[in-house]
């Protein structure tokens, strides 16, 4: 999901770095309640393999420009489910950054934007988590529909966010009003996949529990229950 260059001009942008400070504020706070909670090597272990998978997601798995944006399969929830927010909030700011710096450096005046339609979710997702999962399950026991929940509240999260930059930077003539539904509708296609893809990984923790569980280098939840 990367805004097409354009749609919000200069002279508006502001806004972006103001609501990307917001975000990234919030990863720092939650970044250091982690490191209180387990330590700082596991956390910077757990943000470094997040960057790196955020970077394949990004620049190595199939993407398509539709509309206002880009369709990417971003694979947000299954980072919360394995690593916890924090490290997946962190994984997310720096894969996006490095792979603008590298390789897309024309993405970089629409990092604010991109980086709080991503961002901004995850913690809307984390939210949820508490609320519509069952909370005397691991992780690694969630079900297809928990999983669904979680993919469908954060792809709908960034399709939001994105309809957003694009209403504010263009306004709501029928061409913008097209371009977003497009790419609303083929984004929300990631649901198809998100929610398998996540069990396959689940399931693939699971086979590793005698290994990873009693380290702090996944999500306390991914083995526990709450």
């Amino acid at each position: 999901m990367h805004i097409e260059a354009g749609i919000v001009d200069a002279a508006k942008i502001g806004l972006s770095y103001a609501t990307a400070g917001a975000a990234l504020l919030v990863a720092a706070k939650l970044s250091y309640e982690n490191i209180k909670e387990s330590n700082l090597l596991s956390f910077i272990i757990k943000g470094i393999i997040s960057t790196l998978s955020v970077f394949v997601f990004f620049q190595v798995f199939p993407h398509y420009a539709v509309g206002v944006s880009e369709v990417h399969l971003i694979m947000g929830s299954t980072l919360f489910l394995l690593f916890g927010t924090a490290p997946a909030m962190i994984g997310l700011a720096l894969g996006l950054l490095i792979q603008g710096l590298f390789f897309a450096p024309f993405d970089l005046p629409q990092y604010g934007m991109n980086v709080t339609s991503l961002l901004v979710p995850l913690v809307g997702i984390a939210y949820l988590a508490k609320k519509v999962l069952p909370q005397d399950v691991a992780y690694t026991e969630l079900k297809y529909r928990d999983v669904l929940k979680l993919s469908t509240a954060y792809q709908a999260g960034i399709v939001t966010w994105v309809a957003f930059w694009a209403f504010y930077g263009q306004g709501f003539g029928a061409e913008n009003i097209a371009a977003v539904l497009s790419f609303g509708s083929a984004y929300m296609l990631v649901i198809l996949i998100e929610p398998l893809a996540d069990l396959a990984i689940l399931a693939f923790a699971k086979s590793l529990k005698d290994t990873f569980s009693k380290t702090n280098l996944v999500s306390q939840r991914l083995y526990n229950k709450a």
